[in-house]
């Protein structure tokens, strides 16, 4: 059984093809800049070399009939035919309250979908093209929803809640719902697995860092609190995302400098956050290197992200009680030993103690490591995320007719023995 895994972005759309019968991964890539032009595909197969072409997409339905047309091409394609493939999953943004798990799409689900679209603006509308398209380019292969807010979906009230007009909440559906849930979900069971513990008897705080951050408190296995809230806008400092800041801020400005509410929007999710702070960088490997040689403003920006980071621990640490272990994951979270030893620094005194020779060789996007010292009490991991992993799972798992909650369903990944390929 061949499985698609397909995650549509705003201009983007990532891809992996799994062999459900061997376990792996055969094939996998990314067309970036679609609608925007210049149009391109990089695709990877194990054992070949990359492949890029350039095709024009100016729409999300172009992106997938160019995926398609790629795995099947002759040379760098591993599929004879498109009909190989089995099924097809869909990373979808926003689920609003409605979705708590994964689902079978059918009209009804994609009716719920776009009736949430509104929460999620930027994501779900690019979400539900590429799921028309793939429906119908594959005409009768059965379609997967994966929603990024499912796993958060466990959050008491008083958590998710925002002190604001009720009525907002009934009419608006304005309340926290939190992102990068499949992240959340896929390292915390590696974490307990590391640990030789049932995920319901573990609390962990996961700190997905790329361009774009969330955190997680998970008690006994489940999300409890998250950082992101009613859009992905709130929480930590990210790479063009502003996070928690004063909510009259905008308003002040836009008093003042005369801003729009569109120009408002787009200065706090793709002006701000690292890029606002330095002025010129988003990517941390660029902020690190250019504080090393003494520019202030990027120093700055490290400590100001190590110190929120810092300030979530403490916070999830409070409303967790007895912590097991804290996860570095994503883009950063697995590369950046300088930021997560900002991050951890002065920690001890609640049970966080960092190896930093450990710290230092943790530099992979595909190997687990421990990171604190054999004494702290609570440890520390660094484990590469596997999103596209947890997707495949749960359309196998439908599928079969085998699919339920998080906590009850035997991901291959939540075992003690599993070797991440």
């Amino acid at each position: 059984m061949q499985i698609l895994s397909l995650n549509c972005g705003s201009s983007s759309l990532k891809y992996q093809l799994y062999d459900w019968e061997k376990r792996e991964v055969v094939a996998k890539g990314a067309v970036e800049r679609v609608v925007v032009g210049g149009s391109y595909i990089v695709h990877e197969v194990p054992g070949r070399e990359k492949h890029r072409e350039e095709s024009e997409c100016p729409d999300h339905r172009a992106a997938v009939d160019l995926v398609l047309r790629t795995l099947t091409a002759h040379g760098h394609g591993p599929l004879r035919r498109i009909s190989d493939i089995s099924a097809v999953g869909h990373r979808v943004v926003h689920g609003g309250e409605r979705f708590t798990r994964s689902v079978l799409i059918d009209d009804e689900v994609l009716k719920e979908v776009e009736a949430v679209q509104h929460l999620a603006p930027l994501h779900n509308p690019p979400n539900i093209v590429g799921i028309r398209a793939a429906m119908e380019v594959l005409p009768g292969v059965p379609q997967v929803a994966i929603f990024d807010t499912a796993f958060h979906q466990t959050m008491p009230q008083h958590a998710y809640l925002y002190p604001l007009p009720y009525g907002w909440y009934e009419r608006h559906g304005v309340r926290r719902y939190g992102f990068h849930g499949t992240s959340h979900l896929y390292v915390s069971k590696r974490a307990a697995a590391l640990l030789g513990k049932e995920a319901s008897q573990c609390n962990v705080i996961t700190l997905h860092i790329g361009n774009g951050v969330s955190h997680c408190a998970i008690k006994n296995g489940v999300s409890i609190d998250t950082s992101m809230g009613l859009t992905p806008l709130e929480g930590a400092l990210m790479g063009t995302r502003c996070g928690d800041i004063d909510p009259s801020i905008p308003l002040f400005i836009m008093q003042r400098e005369g801003v729009s509410a569109e120009a408002m929007d787009a200065l706090l999710n793709k002006e701000s956050g690292i890029l606002g702070i330095t002025g010129r960088f988003v990517d941390r490997r660029d902020v690190v290197s250019h504080a090393e040689e003494g520019d202030e403003r990027c120093r700055l920006a490290l400590e100001m992200e190590a110190y929120r980071l810092r300030k979530y621990i403490g916070s999830y640490l409070a409303v967790i009680g007895s912590l097991d272990a804290v996860v570095f994951t994503a883009g950063v979270g697995e590369m950046g030993a300088q930021i997560r030893a900002l991050a951890l620094r002065g920690l001890e005194h609640i049970g966080i103690v960092l190896d930093e020779a450990r710290n230092n060789s943790a530099m992979s996007r595909s190997r687990e490591t421990l990171i604190s010292a054999d004494w702290s009490p609570v440890r520390v991991y660094v484990i590469p995320t596997d999103e596209e992993l947890v997707f495949t799972e749960d359309v196998a798992a439908i599928l079969a007719g085998t699919y339920t909650d998080h906590m009850n369903f035997p991901y291959s990944f939540s075992s003690p023995d599993f070797v991440r390929t």
